[in-house]
C-alpha cells in the first residue's frame, strides 16, 4: 500500500498531492512542433489597369471612359469630364482627338516655383489633351476637322 501511494505522490513535475495527480495526467504534449509564421504576404493583387481606353480616331458615347490614371497624366480638353479618382469620361458622341499642347503655367502658382525653376532655360512643357469632337457641329469653325 505504501508503495502504491509513492507512485501515486510522483509525477513528471515532482512531488504533488494526490488529488492533483490526475490533473497532470489527462494533459497532452504535442505531437509536432507549430509552424512558423509566413513573411511577405502582400504583392498577389491584380494590377490596376491605368491608361487609356479609347485610341485616337475612335467613336465614344457620352459618359464612355476614355482614360484611367492615378496622376495627371492625360488632361481633359474639349467636351471631356473629370472625375474624382482622375477618370477622364466623354461628355458627348464623337470622335476622340489626343492633341499635345505648350504648356505655360500660371506666373507665381506653386506649378512654376516647383517645376520651371528647376528646368533648364529654354525647354517647352507639353501637355497631353484629350479631347471629343463631337457630330453635330453647329455654330463651329470648319478648321475643327483639321485638329
Amino acid at each position: 500500500m505504501a508503495a502504491l501511494a509513492s507512485l501515486m505522490l510522483k509525477s513528471r513535475a515532482g512531488l504533488l498531492v494526490p488529488g492533483q495527480a490526475s490533473l497532470l495526467e489527462s494533459v497532452r504534449f504535442a505531437s509536432k512542433k507549430s509552424g512558423g509564421s509566413s513573411k511577405n504576404l502582400g504583392g498577389k493583387s491584380p494590377g490596376r489597369r491605368y491608361g487609356f481606353k479609347k485610341q485616337d480616331g475612335n467613336f465614344v458615347h457620352a459618359g464612355n471612359i476614355l482614360a484611367t490614371q492615378r496622376h495627371m497624366r492625360y488632361h481633359p480638353g474639349a467636351h471631356v469630364g473629370m472625375g474624382t479618382n482622375n477618370t477622364l469620361f466623354a461628355l458627348e458622341d464623337g470622335c476622340v482627338r489626343f492633341t499635345k499642347e505648350v504648356y505655360i503655367p500660371p506666373p507665381r502658382s506653386p506649378e512654376a516655383t516647383k517645376v520651371i525653376t528647376k528646368l533648364p532655360k529654354g525647354v517647352v512643357l507639353y501637355k497631353t489633351f484629350i479631347n471629343v469632337l463631337p457630330l453635330k457641329q453647329e455654330g463651329k469653325f470648319k478648321l475643327v476637322d483639321m485638329v
